[in-house]
Protein backbone atom coordinates (compact mmCIF):
# COMPACT_ATOMS: atom_id res chain seq x y z
CA UNK A 1 0.00 0.00 0.00
CA UNK A 2 1.42 3.34 -1.04
CA UNK A 3 1.47 6.25 1.39
CA UNK A 4 0.37 9.58 0.01
CA UNK A 5 0.19 13.04 1.47
CA UNK A 6 -2.81 15.28 1.09
CA UNK A 7 -3.51 18.59 2.69
CA UNK A 8 -4.19 22.23 1.90
CA UNK A 9 -2.23 25.38 2.58
CA UNK A 10 -2.94 28.88 3.78
CA UNK A 11 -1.15 31.89 2.43
CA UNK A 12 0.46 32.37 5.84
CA UNK A 13 2.39 29.93 8.00
CA UNK A 14 1.26 30.50 11.55
CA UNK A 15 4.66 29.79 13.04
CA UNK A 16 5.79 33.20 11.78
CA UNK A 17 3.67 35.00 14.31
CA UNK A 18 4.44 32.75 17.24
CA UNK A 19 8.22 32.47 17.17
CA UNK A 20 9.10 35.77 18.94
CA UNK A 21 7.32 34.83 22.15
CA UNK A 22 7.83 31.07 22.39
CA UNK A 23 10.08 30.72 25.40
CA UNK A 24 8.22 29.48 28.40
CA UNK A 25 9.83 28.40 31.63
CA UNK A 26 9.26 28.91 35.35
CA UNK A 27 12.42 31.01 35.53
CA UNK A 28 11.40 33.47 32.81
CA UNK A 29 7.71 33.48 33.59
CA UNK A 30 6.93 33.26 29.87
CA UNK A 31 4.20 30.90 28.81
CA UNK A 32 4.24 28.14 26.20
CA UNK A 33 2.16 28.95 23.13
CA UNK A 34 -0.32 26.48 21.63
CA UNK A 35 -1.23 27.30 18.01
CA UNK A 36 -4.45 26.27 16.26
CA UNK A 37 -4.37 27.13 12.54
CA UNK A 38 -7.24 28.01 10.24
CA UNK A 39 -9.13 25.89 7.75
CA UNK A 40 -6.90 23.89 5.43
CA UNK A 41 -3.58 24.77 7.07
CA UNK A 42 -3.15 21.32 8.64
CA UNK A 43 -1.61 18.63 6.46
CA UNK A 44 -2.96 15.09 6.31
CA UNK A 45 -1.41 11.74 5.49
CA UNK A 46 -3.59 9.41 3.44
CA UNK A 47 -3.17 5.70 2.85
CA UNK A 48 -5.21 3.50 0.54
CA UNK A 49 -6.14 -0.04 1.51
CA UNK A 50 -7.34 -2.91 -0.68
CA UNK A 51 -10.91 -1.88 0.15
CA UNK A 52 -10.59 1.38 -1.76
CA UNK A 53 -12.55 1.59 -5.00
CA UNK A 54 -12.09 4.93 -6.77
CA UNK A 55 -15.09 6.68 -8.21
CA UNK A 56 -15.38 6.88 -11.97
CA UNK A 57 -14.26 10.50 -11.80
CA UNK A 58 -10.98 9.54 -10.17
CA UNK A 59 -9.65 6.48 -12.02
CA UNK A 60 -5.98 7.50 -11.67
CA UNK A 61 -6.17 7.18 -7.89
CA UNK A 62 -5.86 3.42 -8.24
CA UNK A 63 -3.08 3.70 -10.79
CA UNK A 64 -0.44 5.11 -8.47
CA UNK A 65 -0.62 8.68 -9.81
CA UNK A 66 -0.10 10.02 -6.29
CA UNK A 67 3.08 8.13 -5.44
CA UNK A 68 5.37 10.06 -3.14
CA UNK A 69 4.57 13.11 -1.07
CA UNK A 70 2.12 15.53 -2.63
CA UNK A 71 0.74 18.69 -1.04
CA UNK A 72 -2.84 19.51 -1.87
CA UNK A 73 -2.66 23.24 -2.50
CA UNK A 74 -3.35 25.62 -5.37
CA UNK A 75 0.22 25.45 -6.67
CA UNK A 76 0.27 21.65 -6.76
CA UNK A 77 -3.08 21.51 -8.54
CA UNK A 78 -2.05 24.09 -11.13
CA UNK A 79 1.11 22.10 -11.82
CA UNK A 80 -0.73 18.79 -12.00
CA UNK A 81 -4.47 19.39 -12.48
CA UNK A 82 -4.99 15.77 -13.55
CA UNK A 83 -4.51 14.79 -9.90
CA UNK A 84 -7.36 16.97 -8.65
CA UNK A 85 -10.05 14.25 -9.03
CA UNK A 86 -7.87 11.91 -6.96
CA UNK A 87 -7.47 14.43 -4.17
CA UNK A 88 -11.18 15.15 -4.26
CA UNK A 89 -11.95 11.46 -3.83
CA UNK A 90 -9.45 10.95 -1.01
CA UNK A 91 -10.72 13.93 0.98
CA UNK A 92 -14.41 13.20 0.61
CA UNK A 93 -16.37 12.20 3.74
CA UNK A 94 -19.42 9.97 4.01
CA UNK A 95 -21.99 9.88 6.79
CA UNK A 96 -22.31 6.47 8.46
CA UNK A 97 -25.94 6.16 9.59
CA UNK A 98 -25.29 3.28 12.02
CA UNK A 99 -22.43 5.09 13.75
CA UNK A 100 -24.28 8.40 13.45
CA UNK A 101 -21.03 10.03 12.44
CA UNK A 102 -18.80 11.04 9.53
CA UNK A 103 -16.07 8.75 8.16
CA UNK A 104 -13.56 8.59 5.32
CA UNK A 105 -14.70 6.83 2.18
CA UNK A 106 -14.08 3.06 2.53
CA UNK A 107 -10.48 2.13 1.93
CA UNK A 108 -9.02 5.55 2.82
CA UNK A 109 -7.14 6.01 6.09
CA UNK A 110 -5.98 9.47 7.16
CA UNK A 111 -4.05 11.05 9.98
CA UNK A 112 -2.96 14.56 10.90
CA UNK A 113 0.72 15.28 10.31
CA UNK A 114 3.05 16.25 13.16
CA UNK A 115 0.64 17.00 15.99
CA UNK A 116 2.37 18.89 18.83
CA UNK A 117 4.66 20.73 16.40
CA UNK A 118 4.20 23.37 13.70
CA UNK A 119 5.94 21.25 11.06
CA UNK A 120 2.62 20.09 9.64
CA UNK A 121 1.32 23.62 9.03
CA UNK A 122 0.97 24.78 5.43
CA UNK A 123 2.24 23.01 2.33
CA UNK A 124 5.45 21.17 1.63
CA UNK A 125 7.17 18.22 3.25
CA UNK A 126 7.13 18.54 7.07
CA UNK A 127 10.47 16.71 7.24
CA UNK A 128 12.17 19.70 5.59
CA UNK A 129 10.82 22.26 8.04
CA UNK A 130 13.08 23.31 10.88
CA UNK A 131 10.64 25.17 13.12
CA UNK A 132 10.92 23.53 16.49
CA UNK A 133 10.60 24.61 20.09
CA UNK A 134 9.59 22.91 23.30
CA UNK A 135 7.40 25.91 24.02
CA UNK A 136 5.95 26.58 20.57
CA UNK A 137 3.37 23.85 20.17
CA UNK A 138 1.16 23.16 17.19
CA UNK A 139 -2.31 21.64 17.30
CA UNK A 140 -3.17 20.80 13.67
CA UNK A 141 -6.46 19.04 13.08
CA UNK A 142 -8.43 17.31 10.35
CA UNK A 143 -10.29 20.32 8.98
CA UNK A 144 -12.95 18.15 7.32
CA UNK A 145 -14.56 17.23 10.64
CA UNK A 146 -16.51 19.39 13.05
CA UNK A 147 -17.82 19.30 16.61
CA UNK A 148 -21.30 18.00 17.30
CA UNK A 149 -23.60 18.44 20.31
CA UNK A 150 -22.59 16.21 23.25
CA UNK A 151 -25.55 13.94 22.55
CA UNK A 152 -24.24 13.06 19.07
CA UNK A 153 -21.20 11.13 17.89
CA UNK A 154 -18.17 13.05 16.67
CA UNK A 155 -15.29 10.61 16.96
CA UNK A 156 -12.57 12.55 15.16
CA UNK A 157 -13.31 15.85 16.88
CA UNK A 158 -13.47 14.12 20.27
CA UNK A 159 -10.02 12.67 19.63
CA UNK A 160 -8.75 16.13 18.77
CA UNK A 161 -10.16 17.56 22.01
CA UNK A 162 -8.41 14.86 24.01
CA UNK A 163 -5.11 15.50 22.23
CA UNK A 164 -5.40 19.26 22.73
CA UNK A 165 -6.12 18.80 26.44
CA UNK A 166 -3.06 16.58 26.85
CA UNK A 167 -0.95 19.10 24.91
CA UNK A 168 -1.86 21.91 27.31
CA UNK A 169 -1.27 19.74 30.37
CA UNK A 170 2.13 18.52 29.16
CA UNK A 171 3.23 22.06 28.33
CA UNK A 172 2.44 23.13 31.89
CA UNK A 173 4.01 20.06 33.48
CA UNK A 174 7.27 20.58 31.58
CA UNK A 175 7.40 24.00 33.19
CA UNK A 176 6.90 22.84 36.74
CA UNK A 177 3.12 22.77 36.52
CA UNK A 178 2.93 26.50 37.24
CA UNK A 179 2.98 28.06 33.76
CA UNK A 180 -0.28 27.65 31.85
CA UNK A 181 -0.36 27.93 28.07
CA UNK A 182 -1.44 30.82 25.87
CA UNK A 183 -3.85 29.61 23.20
CA UNK A 184 -3.44 31.43 19.86
CA UNK A 185 -5.79 30.65 16.98
CA UNK A 186 -6.73 31.78 13.50
CA UNK A 187 -10.12 31.57 11.79
CA UNK A 188 -11.73 28.12 12.15
CA UNK A 189 -9.15 27.18 14.79
CA UNK A 190 -10.71 29.81 17.08
CA UNK A 191 -14.17 28.30 16.78
CA UNK A 192 -12.82 24.85 17.60
CA UNK A 193 -10.86 26.23 20.55
CA UNK A 194 -14.00 27.94 21.84
CA UNK A 195 -15.85 24.61 21.83
CA UNK A 196 -12.84 22.96 23.48
CA UNK A 197 -12.80 25.48 26.32
CA UNK A 198 -16.56 25.34 26.76
CA UNK A 199 -16.35 21.58 27.26
CA UNK A 200 -13.45 21.73 29.71
CA UNK A 201 -14.13 22.09 33.45
CA UNK A 202 -13.70 25.63 34.74
CA UNK A 203 -11.04 24.54 37.22
CA UNK A 204 -9.07 22.96 34.36
CA UNK A 205 -9.31 26.11 32.23
CA UNK A 206 -8.04 28.30 35.06
CA UNK A 207 -5.11 26.02 35.71
CA UNK A 208 -3.94 25.31 32.15
CA UNK A 209 -4.99 28.31 30.01
CA UNK A 210 -3.40 31.69 30.71
CA UNK A 211 -4.97 33.59 27.82
CA UNK A 212 -6.93 32.92 24.63
CA UNK A 213 -6.01 35.05 21.59
CA UNK A 214 -8.48 34.49 18.75
CA UNK A 215 -7.76 36.06 15.36
CA UNK A 216 -10.15 36.32 12.40
CA UNK A 217 -13.12 34.53 13.94
CA UNK A 218 -16.61 35.93 14.44
CA UNK A 219 -19.42 34.71 16.61
CA UNK A 220 -22.02 34.04 13.96
CA UNK A 221 -20.59 32.59 10.77
CA UNK A 222 -20.36 34.37 7.42
CA UNK A 223 -22.55 35.01 4.38
CA UNK A 224 -19.57 34.03 2.20
CA UNK A 225 -20.05 30.41 3.32
CA UNK A 226 -23.45 30.28 1.60
CA UNK A 227 -21.62 30.07 -1.73
CA UNK A 228 -21.66 26.29 -1.97
CA UNK A 229 -20.49 26.45 -5.55
CA UNK A 230 -17.76 28.91 -4.87
CA UNK A 231 -14.36 27.61 -3.78
CA UNK A 232 -13.01 28.92 -7.06
CA UNK A 233 -13.77 31.86 -9.31
CA UNK A 234 -13.68 29.95 -12.59
CA UNK A 235 -14.72 26.45 -13.74
CA UNK A 236 -11.27 26.20 -15.33
CA UNK A 237 -9.60 26.54 -11.93
CA UNK A 238 -8.55 23.08 -10.64
CA UNK A 239 -10.00 23.96 -7.24
CA UNK A 240 -13.46 23.89 -8.82
CA UNK A 241 -13.13 20.10 -8.85
CA UNK A 242 -13.09 20.16 -5.04
CA UNK A 243 -16.41 21.99 -4.67
CA UNK A 244 -18.50 18.84 -4.31
CA UNK A 245 -15.92 17.36 -1.94
CA UNK A 246 -16.23 20.38 0.34
CA UNK A 247 -19.98 19.86 0.48
CA UNK A 248 -19.35 16.44 2.04
CA UNK A 249 -17.31 17.78 4.97
CA UNK A 250 -18.84 17.60 8.42
CA UNK A 251 -17.88 21.23 8.90
CA UNK A 252 -19.65 22.48 5.76
CA UNK A 253 -22.49 23.83 7.90
CA UNK A 254 -20.50 24.97 10.94
CA UNK A 255 -19.90 28.53 9.80
CA UNK A 256 -23.21 29.31 8.11
CA UNK A 257 -24.79 32.59 9.27
CA UNK A 258 -26.27 32.30 12.74
CA UNK A 259 -29.91 33.33 13.22
CA UNK A 260 -28.86 34.78 16.58
CA UNK A 261 -26.50 37.21 14.84
CA UNK A 262 -27.99 37.86 11.38
CA UNK A 263 -31.65 37.68 12.34
CA UNK A 264 -34.00 38.20 9.40
CA UNK A 265 -31.74 40.29 7.19
CA UNK A 266 -31.92 39.07 3.55
CA UNK A 267 -28.76 37.05 2.90
CA UNK A 268 -29.74 35.40 -0.39
CA UNK A 269 -32.07 37.09 -2.88
CA UNK A 270 -33.87 35.42 -5.78
CA UNK A 271 -36.73 36.42 -8.05
CA UNK A 272 -39.01 34.04 -6.17
CA UNK A 273 -38.05 34.71 -2.56
CA UNK A 274 -35.45 35.96 -0.11
CA UNK A 275 -33.61 33.76 2.39
CA UNK A 276 -32.44 34.88 5.84
CA UNK A 277 -30.51 32.96 8.47
CA UNK A 278 -33.66 31.35 9.85
CA UNK A 279 -34.35 30.00 6.35
CA UNK A 280 -31.07 28.06 6.14
CA UNK A 281 -32.78 24.62 5.96
CA UNK A 282 -34.89 25.74 3.00
CA UNK A 283 -31.87 27.33 1.34
CA UNK A 284 -29.84 24.15 1.76
CA UNK A 285 -32.57 22.09 0.11
CA UNK A 286 -32.77 24.57 -2.75
CA UNK A 287 -28.98 24.29 -3.10
CA UNK A 288 -29.19 20.56 -3.70
CA UNK A 289 -28.64 19.10 -0.24
CA UNK A 290 -30.75 16.08 0.63
CA UNK A 291 -33.31 15.97 3.42
CA UNK A 292 -30.89 13.85 5.47
CA UNK A 293 -28.10 16.40 5.02
CA UNK A 294 -30.40 19.24 6.00
CA UNK A 295 -31.48 17.29 9.06
CA UNK A 296 -27.83 16.97 10.07
CA UNK A 297 -27.46 20.75 9.80
CA UNK A 298 -30.47 21.21 12.08
CA UNK A 299 -29.40 18.63 14.66
CA UNK A 300 -25.58 18.88 14.57
CA UNK A 301 -24.40 22.29 13.36
CA UNK A 302 -27.18 24.71 14.28
CA UNK A 303 -27.24 23.92 18.04
CA UNK A 304 -23.50 24.69 18.27
CA UNK A 305 -23.92 27.89 16.27
CA UNK A 306 -26.64 29.07 18.62
CA UNK A 307 -24.67 28.11 21.75
CA UNK A 308 -21.54 30.12 20.92
CA UNK A 309 -20.53 31.89 24.10
CA UNK A 310 -17.89 32.98 26.57
CA UNK A 311 -14.95 30.63 27.25
CA UNK A 312 -14.51 32.15 30.74
CA UNK A 313 -10.74 32.58 30.38
CA UNK A 314 -8.93 35.91 29.70
CA UNK A 315 -9.46 36.56 26.01
CA UNK A 316 -8.43 38.90 23.20
CA UNK A 317 -10.21 38.91 19.83
CA UNK A 318 -8.30 40.44 16.91
CA UNK A 319 -10.18 41.03 13.68
CA UNK A 320 -9.82 43.00 10.50
CA UNK A 321 -12.49 45.36 9.18
CA UNK A 322 -12.80 47.81 6.30
CA UNK A 323 -12.56 45.14 3.59
CA UNK A 324 -15.50 44.57 1.19
CA UNK A 325 -17.26 41.46 2.43
CA UNK A 326 -20.18 39.57 0.84
CA UNK A 327 -23.35 40.63 2.65
CA UNK A 328 -26.09 39.58 0.22
CA UNK A 329 -25.90 37.04 -2.62
CA UNK A 330 -28.20 37.53 -5.59
CA UNK A 331 -29.15 34.40 -7.55
CA UNK A 332 -31.95 35.95 -9.54
CA UNK A 333 -33.03 32.73 -11.29
CA UNK A 334 -32.31 30.53 -8.26
CA UNK A 335 -29.36 28.67 -9.84
CA UNK A 336 -27.37 28.24 -6.64
CA UNK A 337 -24.72 25.94 -8.11
CA UNK A 338 -23.21 28.79 -10.12
CA UNK A 339 -21.51 31.98 -9.04
CA UNK A 340 -23.99 34.64 -7.87
CA UNK A 341 -25.44 37.02 -10.44
CA UNK A 342 -24.52 39.82 -8.10
CA UNK A 343 -22.86 40.21 -4.72
CA UNK A 344 -23.75 43.09 -2.41
CA UNK A 345 -20.79 43.95 -0.20
CA UNK A 346 -20.65 45.36 3.29
CA UNK A 347 -18.01 45.75 5.97
CA UNK A 348 -15.90 42.95 7.42
CA UNK A 349 -12.59 41.20 6.75
CA UNK A 350 -13.40 39.94 3.28
CA UNK A 351 -14.77 36.66 4.62
CA UNK A 352 -16.44 37.32 7.97
CA UNK A 353 -19.11 40.02 8.18
CA UNK A 354 -18.85 42.85 10.66
CA UNK A 355 -22.13 41.72 12.26
CA UNK A 356 -20.43 38.45 13.20
CA UNK A 357 -17.32 40.26 14.47
CA UNK A 358 -19.26 42.76 16.58
CA UNK A 359 -21.36 39.94 18.05
CA UNK A 360 -18.24 38.87 19.96
CA UNK A 361 -18.73 41.91 22.20
CA UNK A 362 -22.28 40.93 23.13
CA UNK A 363 -22.01 37.15 23.24
CA UNK A 364 -18.65 37.07 25.04
CA UNK A 365 -17.74 40.52 26.31
CA UNK A 366 -21.10 41.11 28.01
CA UNK A 367 -21.29 37.68 29.59
CA UNK A 368 -20.85 38.07 33.38
CA UNK A 369 -18.96 34.77 33.47
CA UNK A 370 -16.27 35.98 31.05
CA UNK A 371 -14.18 38.45 33.03
CA UNK A 372 -11.18 39.81 31.10
CA UNK A 373 -12.10 40.46 27.46
CA UNK A 374 -10.62 42.72 24.78
CA UNK A 375 -11.82 43.21 21.22
CA UNK A 376 -9.33 44.69 18.74
CA UNK A 377 -10.56 45.82 15.29
CA UNK A 378 -7.86 46.73 12.77
CA UNK A 379 -8.97 48.79 9.78
CA UNK A 380 -8.20 47.78 6.21
CA UNK A 381 -7.10 44.32 7.28
CA UNK A 382 -8.28 41.12 5.66
CA UNK A 383 -9.13 37.71 7.08
CA UNK A 384 -5.58 36.48 6.45
CA UNK A 385 -4.04 39.88 7.06
CA UNK A 386 -4.41 39.59 10.83
CA UNK A 387 -1.52 37.11 10.76
CA UNK A 388 0.43 38.46 7.78
CA UNK A 389 0.22 42.26 7.64
CA UNK A 390 3.06 43.86 9.60
CA UNK A 391 0.91 46.18 11.72
CA UNK A 392 -1.69 43.52 12.55
CA UNK A 393 0.97 40.92 13.27
CA UNK A 394 2.76 43.28 15.63
CA UNK A 395 -0.50 43.90 17.44
CA UNK A 396 -1.15 40.17 17.81
CA UNK A 397 2.35 39.53 19.13
CA UNK A 398 2.00 42.42 21.57
CA UNK A 399 -1.22 40.96 22.95
CA UNK A 400 0.57 37.70 23.68
CA UNK A 401 3.52 39.54 25.20
CA UNK A 402 1.12 41.55 27.34
CA UNK A 403 -0.28 38.34 28.79
CA UNK A 404 3.29 37.34 29.60
CA UNK A 405 4.08 40.73 31.15
CA UNK A 406 1.29 40.27 33.65
CA UNK A 407 2.88 37.02 34.76
CA UNK A 408 6.37 38.54 34.81
CA UNK A 409 5.04 41.21 37.17
CA UNK A 410 3.79 38.49 39.47
CA UNK A 411 7.19 36.76 39.40
CA UNK A 412 9.00 40.02 40.19
CA UNK A 413 6.62 40.74 43.06
CA UNK A 414 7.20 37.27 44.52
CA UNK A 415 10.98 37.61 44.13
CA UNK A 416 11.04 40.93 46.00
Amino acid sequence: MEKKRVGTSQQVLLVAWAWPFAAGSPASGLHPVNLLPGFGCSQLDARLTDEFEPASAAPSCAGGALKGNKGLNRTALLEGPALAPCYAELLRLVYHPVAGDYRNVPGVETRVVSFRTTRGFGSGDPATKRWKSEDLLGAPYDFRYAPAPPSQASREFSRFLSSLRVLAEQASERNGGVVPAILVTHSLGGLLANVFLGRSPLAWRRRYVKHFVMASAGAGGAVFMLRFGGLSSSPADPLSLLDNTGRSFAGAFSVLPSPKVFGRAPLVVTQARNYHAYDSPEYLRASGFSDNEVARYVTRALPLTLSFGAPAVPMTCINGIGVPTPETLVYWDGHFGANPDRVVYGDGDGVTNIASLLALDTLIGNDPEQGCFKSVLIRNTSHGGTISDDFALDRLVNEVLEANRATLGQFVAKAS
